[in-house]
């Protein structure tokens, strides 16, 4: 292993044990109040003490940068914000912009003893993806009684994290939830992929970016409202990766993120 690489898995090591020790600490201490007490303002600010020292902690141990742009397009009162999906930084790094988020999280993270129960003090909306489209109806019903508390319903309309560049698959969820809940959705593209992705064992070092987009108005057709989604979302998360990709990856490019760079470069060209 280069010497290089080997001291960035050791500054990624160190930084998930307080990742992941201090987001049991404080998952006992939200989920234990939401037990007692429900919703408070307790809750709220171990979440958002949670999401401002990751973002530093992550910074000091491993070089990774943090910059959120575009928040004034996000319209007062409910609406969905539709975010990019690749790494654990998209959920602490947008979460202080959304107000009060009620982010949609599949049912194994809510069944957590402590963090569920931290979760669903926090307005979290449970879905069972095993269920796949029976899920939905379920969903939405959450989705409107949180949007009735004042909150902004958080979703990744592809249902996972995804590599960067990767081909993108955007599912039904999304699009009932525009057609269901009559609200304005906001994109959100991003890049953060390129320094903490999937099931990645090391972070590298570089400057993590989210831009939040225009709203889409409700009222489209389907179809449309889809189609105007996900080219809104994949054509300025591309640029934010060719921006970059221009400035400098400070990781190893394997085989396939090297064949879609060079599928970006080229899209861009023509």
């Amino acid at each position: 292993m280069p010497f290089k690489t080997a001291i960035q898995a050791i500054r990624s090591a160190v930084f998930y044990v307080v990742f992941i020790g201090q987001t049991c600490i404080l998952a006992i201490l939200a989920g234990t109040s939401g037990i007692i007490a429900g919703r408070t303002s307790f809750g709220w600010a171990i979440a958002r003490y949670w999401c401002w020292s990751n973002v530093r902690i992550l910074r000091l141990l491993t070089g990774v940068g943090t910059h959120v742009e575009g928040q004034e397009n996000i319209p007062e009162g409910g609406c969905i914000i539709a975010s990019k999906h690749q790494s654990d930084w998209d959920i602490f790094a947008t979460f202080p912009h959304t107000g009060r988020p009620a982010f949609i999280a599949k049912k194994e993270l809510m069944r957590i003893p402590f963090f569920g129960w931290a979760a669903r003090s926090l307005d979290c909306i449970e879905i069972d993806r095993q269920k796949g489209g029976r899920a939905i109806p379920a969903m939405i019903e959450q989705a409107k009684d949180a949007i009735a508390r004042g909150c902004r319903i958080v979703i990744y309309p592809e249902g996972t994290r995804k590599a960067p560049l990767a081909p993108p698959d955007y599912k039904q969820g999304i699009v009932r939830l525009y057609t269901e809940l009559n609200v304005p959705v906001v994109p959100v593209a991003l890049d953060s992929g390129f320094y903490w992705g999937r099931n990645s064992l090391i972070i590298w070092p570089g400057l993590a970016r989210a831009r939040f987009l225009s709203p889409i108005q409700p009222g489209l057709a389907a179809d449309v409202f889809l189609r105007t989604l996900e080219q809104a979302i994949e054509v300025e998360s591309d640029a934010l990766a060719l921006d970059a990709i221009k400035r400098g990856l400070n990781r190893p490019v394997d085989s396939k993120l090297a064949e879609r760079i060079q599928a970006l470069k080229a899209r861009q060209n023509h």
